[in-house]
């Protein structure tokens, strides 16, 4: 496992990993013994469903609980929130007519979710998605050090969206090490970088990366050449993921159950709870199509005393999602495209994301790019893999290659009339920087204001504004005669400094671009204020989770040993142990954090009672190994 040492006496160093931060699962990832693997703690998958459910006066719940409250309270499960990252009301008006809780916009113009009163940033969200994934790696770790971490975010994701996920780490107790695109980590994970190596093909070696999650689509065109890897282009959706599939089987479900069978009233089509319940159904049902030619869409709702089933045919669900399917198409010629390659150019092709396992996505890509893609790895897992690798290399590790990124989308200023006037051109590798002239417009004007923008569009106004600054003290002079040079940096996270200097006086303006979009600093020292407020509480919520699933590994374990160990064990001790095993039972379907002392005497006792037994496994273990032997043999 790689570590970054700490010089301050008696710390313990911090681990750095590789995290995922999905839209629909989140996992965590370190690097050790020579390969990447997922954190996986005893009894748990790993994933972490990125989900959070408010109860009525308890401690929200993170992931798998979360999502299973969905149905029954859906305005108080919030999920999918990665889509609303860094973004404004009005950008995501299409998003917030799937999801059954009601959003709003904060004087910073930052969506947030009113939930039970309160309102939650998806940064505030996603950084309790990130501590319980920081939990899960502490579990398989055995370390509760403070995290660094790679984090993985959609190569389109902008300025603003990046710096949302920074926020969130932040508040997470996270430092981040770097923020790297997913289809980047994908193809660390499959090592192509070494495979190119081997190969040594002039030109080097072109990869494409089609990456369909839950949430978000994007695909990438890289170079791996002389050990440098290198991002020709990107293009994607951040409003096109599986969700979409989803929501096309829950049309079908509502246009039946409204017009065809009059199950549905138009008041109950619109109910948050009608429709979080035909979304899980949609999803189970695209699921079992993955893998079987006919799905049951099952929709059960017994307030409305409907139990209502429908066989959709994989044929049927292909033409329903073609659509859909057809949007990814036109990104990847998009990519192609902006890299001055075709599709027979590509050398090797890589899936990631979920939604890849449908057969006909599959079959769509190999069709596109004339080659059969590499599904080796679990879509699901082979991001975070990546970014263990990429945490693993930051750390010192001895894998040689150089990361190269681009921005996703141009970076410039607005100019009189309204014109943009890009200084960093889309798809340029970073870090970068750019310096362009300009000039005033009027006599004597003293001051210029600068309005940086990003986007492709020519108007400003149709382009994301993402900070304002203003260059004083210019000398009086005619309309176009002070030389002010304008200098766009972008460093290797993708956090922009813009930089205006006259260059007569040497006056110096500067700012480092906080996207409109994102957290304060004041609201963030105001969250993380309310972290060290809540730190007893959430450590004693971690450490009885903890504590839950260690009494379900020591149930099994025992469970084993007694099947073959309990003829040596007397009555007595044999009842101790089953008492104790009894009380681990009860105590781990309890839901209260306050009854933490009374979990972990119980599992203190269950450790007690289990003694004898382990003294006569392991007595059996040495008779069995030593048996039939002498003591020259020992």
């Amino acid at each position: 496992m790689a570590f970054l040492e700490l010089t301050v006496l008696n710390n313990e160093p911090t681990p750095i990993v590789g995290i995922d931060l999905g839209t629909t699962n989140s996992l965590v990832a370190r690097y050790r013994d020579g390969r990447p693997e997922i954190l996986k703690p005893p009894g748990h998958s790993g994933t972490v469903p990125s989900a959070v459910y408010f109860a009525e006066g308890e401690e929200p719940r993170v992931g798998t609980e979360a999502r299973l409250h969905a149905i029954a309270d859906p305005g108080n499960a919030i999920f999918s929130f990665k889509r609303f990252m860094g973004r404004g009301l009005k950008e995501v008006a299409s998003d917030l007519s799937s999801v059954p809780f009601p959003a709003e916009e904060n004087q910073h113009g930052v969506v947030a979710f009113n939930v039970r009163g309160t309102r939650y940033t998806p940064q505030e969200l996603s950084a309790r998605v990130l501590r319980q994934v920081a939990a899960v790696a502490g579990e398989a770790i055995g370390s509760h050090a403070p995290l660094t971490a790679v984090i993985t975010v959609p190569a389109y994701f902008d300025d603003a969206q990046r710096a949302a996920t920074r926020d969130a780490a932040r508040l997470a107790g996270i430092e981040v090490a770097r923020i790297i695109n997913e289809p980047t980590a994908a193809s660390l994970a499959y090592g192509l970088d070494l495979k190119a190596a081997n190969e040594g093909k002039e030109g080097g070696h072109t990869i494409a990366v089609y990456d369909f999650g839950g949430g978000t689509f994007d695909v990438s065109i890289l170079l791996i050449e002389d050990g440098v890897f290198r991002v020709l282009a990107t293009n994607g959706d951040t409003h096109l993921g599986g969700d979409d599939l989803d929501r096309v089987l829950v049309d079908l479900a509502l246009s039946e159950l409204t017009e065809k069978e009059n199950l549905l009233t138009a008041e109950d089509a619109a109910d948050p709870t009608v429709r979080q319940a035909l979304r899980l159904a949609s999803e189970k049902c695209k699921m079992e199509l993955t893998n079987n030619p006919v799905g049951e869409l099952h929709f059960t709702f017994p307030d409305l005393e409907i139990n209502w089933r429908r066989d959709v045919t994989r044929e049927e669900f292909e033409t329903l999602i073609k659509d859909v399917l057809m949007r990814t198409l036109a990104c990847c010629r998009s990519a192609l495209a902006d890299a001055d390659l075709v599709a027979s150019d590509i050398d090797e092709v890589v899936l990631v994301g979920g939604t890849t396992r449908i057969p006909s996505v599959r079959k769509l890509v190999e069709s596109f790019f004339g080659q059969k893609p590499h599904v080796e790895l679990n879509p699901d897992e082979v991001v975070a893999l990546g970014a263990a690798i990429q945490a693993h290399i930051l750390a010192g590790g001895t894998r040689d290659i150089l990361l190269m990124d681009v921005t996703p989308l141009s970076l410039g200023m607005e100019t009189m009339g309204g014109a943009t006037s890009k200084v960093i051109l889309r798809n340029s590798p970073i870090p970068c920087q750019h310096t362009e002239g300009f000039t005033t417009y009027a006599d004597n004007q003293s001051g210029i204001e600068f309005n940086i923008v990003q986007g492709e569009r020519e108007l400003a106004k149709d382009c994301r504004s993402l900070g304002q600054f203003k260059l004083t003290g210019i000398p009086p002079m005619p309309a176009g005669m002070p030389k002010v040079a304008v200098r766009f940096s972008l460093d290797a996270n993708g956090m922009l400094t813009v930089t205006a200097k006259e260059e007569t006086t040497g006056n110096l303006a500067e700012i480092v671009v906080e996207p409109m979009n994102s957290l304060t600093d004041e609201e963030l020292e105001g969250m993380l204020m309310e972290s060290f407020e809540n730190a007893k509480s959430d450590f004693e919520a971690s450490r009885f989770a903890g504590l839950i699933t260690e009494l379900g590994t020591m149930l099994q374990a025992s469970e084993r040993g007694l099947r073959t160990g309990s003829d040596k064990l007397d009555a007595e001790t044999i009842d101790e142990l089953e008492e104790a095993m009894q009380a681990a039972r009860d105590a781990r379907v309890l839901k209260d954090v306050g009854r933490l002392k009374e979990v972990e005497a119980i599992r203190d006792a269950f450790e007690l009672a289990t003694l004898p037994l382990a003294a006569v496994l392991m007595d059996s273990v040495a008779k069995s190994a030593l048996s039939g032997k002498s003591l020259n043999d020992i």
